[in-house]
């Protein structure tokens, strides 16, 4: 952690091209995973925002890390 006790953003890539896909990961899973709880919240007649975020993160986590070859990029 840095001083201000936020988290440093490490790119990770070495390429031009690895490095723009690496910032479009992290504009994109946030917004994948509000639209996850949005539609997750609608049948029930939820309000979105009072599925917690974190929760949502880690279940999709797991998701995708238990079931091997079940997500394609």
């Amino acid at each position: 952690m840095t001083v201000s006790g936020r988290r440093r953003f490490v790119l990770t890539r070495k390429t031009p091209d690895g490095v723009l896909q690496q910032i479009w990961a992290h504009l994109l899973v946030p917004h994948a995973l509000r639209e996850l709880m949005v539609r997750t919240a609608a049948p029930p007649g939820l309000d979105g925002d009072r599925i917690s975020f974190i929760e949502t993160l880690r279940s999709a986590r797991r998701s995708v890390t238990v079931t091997l070859g079940s997500f394609s990029p």
